[in-house]
């Protein structure tokens, strides 16, 4: 592993790289520097209404993966995020709340990103408007970037732009399907490691990883 950097692709509304959480956390827990890049895939123009087409194609998907990974997904969840018509599927609040998180210190993002997907997936709480993430950072101890999420300085609008456009470029370098996606950069030549490795088991994930 040395001179490479292991970068995560991700939407916090992407319930696959919910999934995949588990992983991440054991990478992290190895010692394994991880990079998280948001690729804004639900936001901006990725943003959509959460009509019952979508929302029982997304049930059907959380299903799976709850079977492939152990992450739950509730009944709170399915009665008062998929089932609720009227809001959208829009992961730009959730997106910047986790860049305020790691304005100080990047490995943050990871603690911001799961304490959004719990907020969500196990406790059905809204994640989609500034108000509903704040909330949900303030529950884990992140006060500061809850309170820079509601009103965000340029100077986090402009990291969220630069951290954004990195996922995006990269996502676009490696031809990635989707997220979640995982690279290997070593000596800036980046790597994509498929995304079932992250639903397999660790063993096989960490000898893709250093393979690349």
């Amino acid at each position: 592993m040395t001179n490479a950097t292991v970068t995560y692709l991700f939407d916090p509304l992407c319930g696959w790289c919910y999934g995949a959480t588990p992983m991440l956390d054991r990478l992290a827990a190895s010692g394994i520097a991880l990079d998280l890049l948001p690729t804004g895939l639900f936001s901006g123009a990725g943003a959509r209404p959460m009509d019952a087409g979508f929302a029982a194609h997304a049930w059907d998907n959380d299903q799976r993966i709850e079977r492939l990974s152990g992450q739950r997904f509730t009944q709170a969840y399915l009665d008062n995020v998929l089932n609720v018509r009227g809001t959208l599927l829009d992961s730009g609040a959730a997106t910047l709340g986790i860049v305020a998180a790691g304005v100080n210190d990047p490995n943050c993002r990871l603690s911001a990103l799961k304490a959004i997907q719990h907020a969500r997936y196990v406790d059905g709480r809204d994640i989609v408007t500034v108000n509903g993430v704040a909330d949900v950072l303030t529950d884990a101890g992140m006060a500061d970037a809850a309170e820079m999420l509601k009103a965000p300085a340029e100077a986090l609008l402009a990291a969220h732009r630069e951290l954004v456009g990195r996922g995006r470029a990269l996502f676009r370098r490696l031809h990635a399907n989707g997220v979640p996606s995982l690279a290997v950069i070593r000596n800036e030549a980046p790597r994509l490691i498929g995304a079932n490795a992250l639903f397999g088991s660790y063993d096989n994930l960490i000898a893709h990883i250093q393979a690349a």
